[in-house]
């Protein structure tokens, strides 16, 4: 074993061994987290994800995914050195939310559609929080402001394609999977190769549609599981470093910091949360009394949702666990997106509030519960609509370059 190894085995080690006696020492409190984590997965993540994980394991098999790269090869390569394929990824990851980019580039990986630093790039700028929650959980659950809607929506998925833009430039020396040709002397268009591609992936994969469903239900049953596992672990932990007072000695260290950025020390239980579970850290921002930084609040709250909580985190790893896909990667772009949506947020805070006031009167907060349960079916439409808008933005970026590349 080498040395490096053995230093992170120790503290490792030694976290696990205090995690279990602080369990043993407050079992009642262990099991007060636990039932809440419980809570969050069945009544947060399960309805939430369960359905996008199969219907992508579906569209995976009838090769939707290989249409959308035909179509978007000559946009994703130029503006996000990522193969078209990637399209179908960043609008199935800004729909449905973390962690369902990493699974569907996990799978290209496995069919060898992307390589390692492709699947790094589209990881880094996919892992995003779905609409449902963002809206739903986050500003009408926990800030009872359906107002806040347009500049969180705006700053987080600003912030994860301006992420994407800037990891263009991670693995600079790295080759690239072949773009897809079109055989000499075929004149037909890009939407006949489209429907070509897709047909000649069915062909490949030759499952039936039965044993696909079936297939992909179970599948998808093992990973939400194991993602239900995480955040009831992490539930645990955090509630134990609290009742330990680590988190207190945490947020008053945090606290001197946000003082030192001349930031409203409040902040500090929030992005302490934040840190370890998203649901906790978001509720937190949304809890604080204070109206007066309702725009501190909101960029916190941008802050927690981009950086997804080291249970978030621990979903990422074990789904690039079964490829050679490397964490580091994805962390960086963790900080990045976290910082840029929150400097987003004061950028957009007075141009997007007129949007936002449109939003309140069709989304009432009375609809929610507090835990954003209740009524997500409601919601259940923006996903659509996050899943079209970011194909929209897409071309509309791929227009950019090009015109750019033309006045150059």
């Amino acid at each position: 074993m080498s040395r490096r190894s053995v230093f992170t085995l120790i503290p490792l080690c030694v976290l696990i061994i205090g995690i279990a006696a602080l369990m043993i020492a407050y079992p009642r409190e262990s099991l007060a987290a636990a039932v809440h984590g419980v809570a969050i997965w069945w009544g947060v993540l399960f309805p939430a994800l369960f359905p996008f994980f199969v219907i992508s394991e579906v569209l995976l098999g009838f090769g939707i995914v290989h249409f959308f790269g035909m179509i978007f090869d000559p946009m994703m390569r130029p503006v996000f050195r990522i193969p078209g394929i990637g399209g179908f990824v960043v609008a199935m990851g800004f729909a449905s939310g973390y962690p369902v980019g990493a699974k569907l580039t996990s799978q290209l990986w496995k069919d060898r559609l992307v390589n390692r630093e492709e699947g790094e790039r589209l990881v880094a700028f996919t892992t995003s929080s779905d609409p449902i929650f963002l809206i739903g959980a986050v500003c009408v659950g926990f800030f009872h402001d359906a107002s806040l809607a347009a500049v969180l929506a705006a700053a987080h998925y600003g912030g994860a394609l301006l992420v994407g833009l800037l990891m263009r430039f991670h693995g600079r020396g790295a080759p690239s999977t072949p773009a897809p040709r079109a055989a000499a002397g075929n004149r037909s268009s890009v939407w006949a190769r489209a429907f070509k591609a897709m047909h000649k992936a069915r062909l490949e994969d030759g499952r039936p549609f039965g044993t696909l469903l079936a297939q992909g239900v179970r599948n998808s049953l093992n990973l939400i599981f194991l993602l239900g596992s995480l955040v009831v672990f992490f539930s645990v932990v955090l509630e134990m470093l609290t009742m330990s007072g680590v988190i207190h000695m945490l947020s008053g260290l945090l606290r001197m910091f946000l003082n030192v950025l001349q930031l409203p020390p409040a902040l500090s239980d929030a992005l302490i949360g934040g840190t370890f579970e998203v649901t906790l850290g978001a509720k937190a921002a949304g809890g604080m009394d204070d109206s007066t930084l309702l725009v501190f609040k909101t960029a916190a709250a941008a802050f927690i949702l981009s950086w997804g909580g080291l249970s978030v985190h621990a979903q990422i790893v074990s789904v690039l666990s079964q490829t050679n896909m490397r964490y580091a990667p994805f962390l960086t772009a963790r900080i990045l997106h976290s910082l840029l949506a929150s400097l987003l947020v004061f950028v957009l805070w007075k141009p997007m509030r007129p949007i936002g006031v449109l939003l309140e009167n069709a989304l009432p907060a009375g609809k929610f519960g507090t835990d954003g349960a209740t009524g997500w079916l409601t919601l259940f439409p923006l996903a659509f609509v996050v899943f079209a808008g970011s194909l929209f933005i897409l071309f509309s970026l791929y227009l950019l370059h090009s015109f750019l590349k033309r006045t150059v």
